[in-house]
């Protein structure tokens, strides 16, 4: 058994001089309603699922971006029904959000 089964990043880089970034579009935001949603489903903690903050992570164009390890599945979000819908589908049943994935074409 690993430590966490999974672990989701939340990308919460604020870029200067009126760049685009995950923190302008509402990162934070789905980074807190994710860390709450977990920790109410029981799914937080060893052996179960970490929410985490990260700095940039380089796809700045689909943002706001979240990514879900191991399986290296990347999202984007736009309200809090989307969230819920990662943490009941995927990091509760193990079932990937197609229409919230990030394609793979999608970078700064």
């Amino acid at each position: 058994m690993t430590y966490f089964n999974r672990h989701v990043f939340f990308c919460l880089n604020q870029r200067d001089k009126g760049e685009e970034s995950c923190a302008r579009q509402g990162a934070q935001a789905g980074f807190d309603r994710c860390k709450s949603r977990v920790k109410d489903a029981g799914l937080s903690g060893p052996g179960q699922v970490r929410v985490n903050k990260a700095g940039c992570l380089d796809r700045c164009a689909g943002g706001p971006v979240v990514v879900v390890y191991p399986e290296a599945v990347w999202y984007t979000f736009v309200d809090n029904d989307d969230i819920d819908e990662i943490v009941d589908s995927h990091l509760k049943n193990g079932r990937v959000v197609e229409r919230l994935l990030l394609p793979a074409s999608v970078g700064k």
